[in-house]
């Protein structure tokens, strides 16, 4: 005698249809081993995840923890109650084989997705410790993780369909391959950022903590998330603005992690000087200026090199224009990079340079290149706004004049 069939032979005895005994049969049957199933999953579930707290507790690493956080051992105790129930079901259907083969189908597509959960859950615990290893922090593994998910959930959910159609894997693969032109286009977007997440790691082009300036996608700011699809960076005014992936390397964009890693942050900025100021210098205004002590020591070696180079040639000086002579514009921007030089907020190991830019209908550009050694936005501005502070209020001590629209000469010629 069946052990399954104890109840459908105690039914019959009593009177009941063949076909009702069948069902009550089939029905107890499934019932209890759902009570079963039920019973086995609680005490598994509980026994692993506690077994795993244990030994979380105990560890070293922090690894464990975020198997639990992310309930890898609660997942993987599912395993054991479906087994249970797969053993079972020919057990409770035995006279129902055509439900029989779709419950067996049905269990044997959620093993599948089963096996994606843990999978998942594995991952994200894996990528949650790989974010704290210092070496790795700036590394887009969201983008990793999500590749490796994608191909996992492709072929999962290619296998449940082989498994409810009934046709053999590796044919069911063959014959999605002829509809591969349609998955493509829908999987765009994803295949091109799989493509430029590779890049930009390889490439070492973008890091989680990069500050980037994309001024296409108005974004400017620190970069918080790289992943597949997507690059979230945090505004400077705490906006988030989100990115395509493979617009990184489709587009121009700004890092400055370059000058974050370095000396300094560049100081280039320009003040336009009115070139009806400009003029040549009389000794008179010559030993003016060498009151100021930072160009002291300049002037009278630069004067004594003129006169010298003057006196040998025999050139008159009744006209100016003659000979060597000193400009007040020259002086001013020796001045200015002295003054620079000296600065406490600036790098003195990286360029600092004071030049002339081509003149224009707004004056001559006088330009100051350097770098502050505070590479910190707040500071950096002051730094550069306490070097223009000094420098504009400068200007008419060498009797220059910073150009205008209209310039104060145009009110003054105009008077006259």
């Amino acid at each position: 005698m069946n052990t399954e069939h104890l109840l459908y032979d105690y039914l019959v005895k009593t009177g009941i249809s063949a076909t009702l005994a069948a069902y009550i049969n089939m029905a107890i049957l499934l019932l209890a081993v759902l009570i079963i199933a039920f019973i086995i999953d609680f005490i598994v579930r509980k026994i692993i995840v506690q077994l795993f707290t244990q030994f979380a507790l105990k560890s070293k690493t922090n690894f464990d923890d975020l198997l639990v956080k992310n309930k890898v051992p609660r997942n993987i105790a599912h395993i054991i109650p479906l087994i249970f129930a797969l053993e079972c079901t020919p057990f409770v259907f035995v006279d129902f084989q055509y439900i029989e083969n779709i419950i067996q189908k049905s269990l044997e597509v959620f093993t599948i997705v089963l096996i994606l959960w843990i999978v998942r859950s594995l991952l994200n615990a894996l990528k949650d410790y790989l974010k704290t290893v210092p070496r790795l922090k700036d590394k887009p593994i969201d983008s990793y993780t999500q590749v490796f998910m994608i191909f996992a959930w492709t072929f999962g959910i290619l296998s449940a369909f082989a498994i409810i159609t009934g046709i053999e894997f590796i044919k069911f693969i063959t014959t999605i391959g002829a509809a591969s032109a349609v998955i493509i286009l829908v999987f765009k977007d994803t295949i091109l950022g799989f493509v430029a997440s590779i890049q930009v790691s390889i490439n070492d082009m973008v890091r989680i903590g990069d500050w980037i300036t994309f001024e296409k996608y108005g974004a400017d700011g620190d970069v918080v998330e790289i992943n597949l699809s997507t690059v979230k960076v945090q505004n400077f005014d705490n906006t988030i603005t989100t990115i395509p992936t493979y617009a990184l390397i489709s587009d121009s964009f700004k890092n400055w992690r370059g000058m974050t890693d370095s000396g300094g942050r560049r100081i280039k900025r320009s003040l336009n000087i009115n070139l009806n100021s400009i003029h040549y210098l009389s000794d008179k205004e010559v030993n003016d200026l060498k009151k100021i002590q930072a160009i002291t020591t300049y002037l009278e070696t630069r004067q004594a090199e003129i006169n010298g180079y003057n006196q040998k040639n025999n050139i008159n000086k009744e006209l100016p224009l003659n000979g060597r002579n000193l400009t007040n514009i020259g002086v001013f921007r020796k001045y200015i990079e002295t003054y620079i030089e000296n600065h406490s907020g600036t790098n003195k190991e990286m360029m600092i340079m004071v030049r002339q830019l081509a003149p224009g209908t707004q004056g001559i550009p006088l330009e100051i290149y350097a770098f502050s050694s505070d590479k910190r936005w707040k500071n950096y501005e002051y730094i550069m706004s306490d070097i223009f502070d000094h420098v504009i209020a400068a200007v008419p001590y060498f009797n220059l004049e910073i150009f205008e629209l209209p310039s104060n000469s145009s009110f003054i010629n105009k008077k006259k």
